[in-house]
């Protein structure tokens, strides 16, 4: 099986960044979720810490590497100005120019607030670190905005997806 530079860099950017993303939420959340004092021994707890640290970081630094690769690797070449162009193709037929006009918006434009949210989420546990464990307002931020997170970089996913069915880059 050969890939041409197109099909790999689309891969690594959906499938490989995307999917890390996606995939290692729910570790991240089920990590947030349970550093709570009754979840967490004493003893537990620094490890259980440093490894939260570890993941958000990571997180958040892949969130960015996706939404770099698609905005400086992917999306030139949906929008090259050619006949054959993925956005030529969608706008072309009536029945997809909605995929252009509504899906491509948000991947150009809404999906750069994922790797933003997975950023504060990572700062505050690294900034308030064992004290999140107290500090239950902290904490459900930090949930919420890796949630916040999630949703964004689903949904630009599923268009990713949805786009690429109707017009492959």
């Amino acid at each position: 099986m050969d890939l041409s530079s197109r099909e790999f860099w689309a891969l690594i950017h959906g499938l490989i960044l995307g999917g890390l993303f996606l995939v290692a939420f729910a570790g991240g959340l089920a990590g947030l979720y349970s550093y709570r004092p009754k979840l967490v021994t004493a003893e537990g707890a620094r490890e259980r810490l440093r490894r939260l640290n570890i993941g958000m970081r990571t997180m958040a630094v892949v969130a960015w590497l996706t939404v770099i690769s698609g905005t400086f690797i992917v999306y030139p070449w949906y929008r090259e100005e050619t006949p054959d162009s993925a956005r030529s193709t969608l706008l072309a037929d009536p029945d997809t120019a909605d995929w252009h006009e509504f899906a491509m918006e948000w991947k150009e434009h809404i999906a750069w607030i994922a790797p933003m949210l997975a950023t504060v989420a990572a700062f505050i546990v690294f900034y308030y670190g064992a004290g999140l464990m107290r500090n239950r307002a902290m904490r459900l931020t930090a949930i919420w905005c890796f949630v916040a997170a999630f949703a964004i970089a689903a949904i630009a996913g599923i268009f990713g997806a949805l786009i690429t069915k109707n017009a492959s880059v």
